[in-house]
This record gives structure tokens, sequence and C-alpha cells, in this order.
């Protein structure tokens, strides 16, 4: 058996390095609503739906007493929505200042073409936010053969649901001929849950969420400890190697054929 196909994350995987639109977001719609959160909290469950993220966040100890102080309430379903309904269009807004392509990547994905591949892709942004990021990428080369949003199934990560409609979409099975690339914990498990090879993004993701100037303007021996709590935190939820970026992906493709070739599996 050989691969059939990789799927990717979007934002800190494919584009955006540093997964920096939603971070931002959180904290800014959170403020609107009187309760402070740092850029840590912002992060914490990124790869979510962003009404599960929101969810989570607001179920944070410290942020529901917060909540409570300002609001005299414990947050509630109808918080969650009210927040949810202000984010969406906060991202939507940013959404296509941060759309640009993780060096490499168009590169990558032609090269994983080239080698018979189709290309899926997963996200946890809506299609709503997903609108003005598709066209950007398509001009700089990067158009996958499928999308699927937080939202258009019952369950978003880490349930499999989104990686099941990737492989009708590409009509790939079984799951052990797919790679999952994601930069973020609910996305590495979400393709561990379909049954698939997962790779994790540490260096350009929300894990360590430097911009691309940030990160080069750093020594190797700077990136490496800033990095390694990234990587240690994407094995740790079980993806079966990790990489920098989106850049490094080849040679790991190259060695997950020839363990498949070998009879090996996820």
């Amino acid at each position: 058996m050989q691969l059939k196909a990789v799927v990717f994350d979007w934002a800190g995987t494919i584009i955006d390095f540093g997964s920096r639109a939603p971070m931002g977001v959180f904290v800014e719609a959170f403020r609107q609503f009187g309760v402070a959160i740092s850029i840590a909290e912002a992060r914490g469950p990124m790869g979510r739906a962003k009404r599960d993220h929101i969810a989570t966040l607001m179920a944070e100890p410290r942020i529901a007493a917060a909540w409570r102080e300002t609001h005299g309430h414990l947050p509630t379903e109808a918080d969650i929505d009210r927040l949810y309904d202000v984010f969406i269009p906060l991202n939507v807004k940013v959404a296509a200042d941060f759309a640009e392509l993780i060096p490499g990547a168009a590169d990558i994905v032609a090269k994983l073409r080239a080698r018979g591949l189709k290309i899926g892709s997963t996200t946890g942004y809506t299609r709503e936010i997903m609108a003005p990021i598709l066209p950007l990428a398509a001009a700089q080369g990067y158009a996958p053969d499928n999308l699927v949003c937080a939202g258009d199934l019952a369950e978003g990560r880490p349930s499999p649901l989104m990686m099941y409609r990737c492989f009708a979409d590409l009509g790939v099975y079984p799951p052990a001929s797919v790679v999952k690339v994601d930069d973020t914990v609910p996305g590495i498990e979400e393709g561990l849950a379909a049954g698939t090879w997962t790779v994790g993004i540490a260096a350009s993701g929300n894990e360590t969420g430097l911009s691309l100037a940030e990160w080069q303007a750093l020594s190797k021996p700077e990136r490496e400890r800033i990095v390694a709590p990234a990587r240690d935190k994407l094995e740790a939820a079980g993806a079966h190697v990790v990489i920098d970026t989106v850049a490094d992906l080849l040679p790991v493709i190259e060695s997950i054929d020839r363990l498949m070739a070998e009879g090996e599996a996820p």
C-alpha cells in the first residue's frame, strides 16, 4: 500500500506563520465584553472549531470568574453565542491580512502532487472566514482539492468527522493511506481519531506563535530552545513525526512511503 493523500490544516500550517490571526481576534472579542484574556490563554484550545474554542475558554476557571465579576453570572450558552457572533466578523475582517503562504508551502504541495498524491484540507475556520483566504492562497499557488470547515459537520476537531469528509471528497481509503499535517493538538488528535498518519508542525504553528520575521531573527540555538516545548506538546499528543515547517515535509512523506512498503501502519 502507498500513500494517496495529504490533508493540511490552514493557519499555522500552510498560511499565517505563527497562527497570528485567530489569536488576536480572540483577545479582542473578549475585550469587547469587558474580560481580558492573555495571548497564551487565547492560544490554548487552538485548532478546535471557533465556537468550541470560545466555550473552552469560558470554562477556564480564571476566565469564568472574570466573566462573573463583569457580568454578574458565570458564562452561559447564550454568552458563548453572543461572543461568537462578535468573533466571526472580526476574524473575517483580518483574515486577508494573514493569508500569506508559509515559505516552501507551494513548492512542497507541487512535489506531493507530482508523486500522485491528492491534497485535502480541514480547518477550524468557518466558510465565512475562509472566503477571503481561498483566492489569496490560490494566487500564491495553493489550491487544495477540497476544503472542510468548522460548522460543515455535526462535530469538528478533535473528532474524525472532517477527515472522513476528506476521504469521501478525495476518494481515498483506507485511512492508513493518508497523512494529516497540523500545528495544533486538536488537529493531531483529529488525524489519529481517523486512523491516519500525523505530522505536527512546531515552528510555524500556534504552539510557538512567532511571526516569520521574529523566527528568522533568532539564532539556531534560540530557535531550538523556543520550539522545543511546541515539539514536545505535539509529540505528547501522538504525532508520528514533528517538523518545524511544511517546507520540511517531503523527507517525512518519503519515509512513510518506505514504512508502508514494509507493511507498517499508523
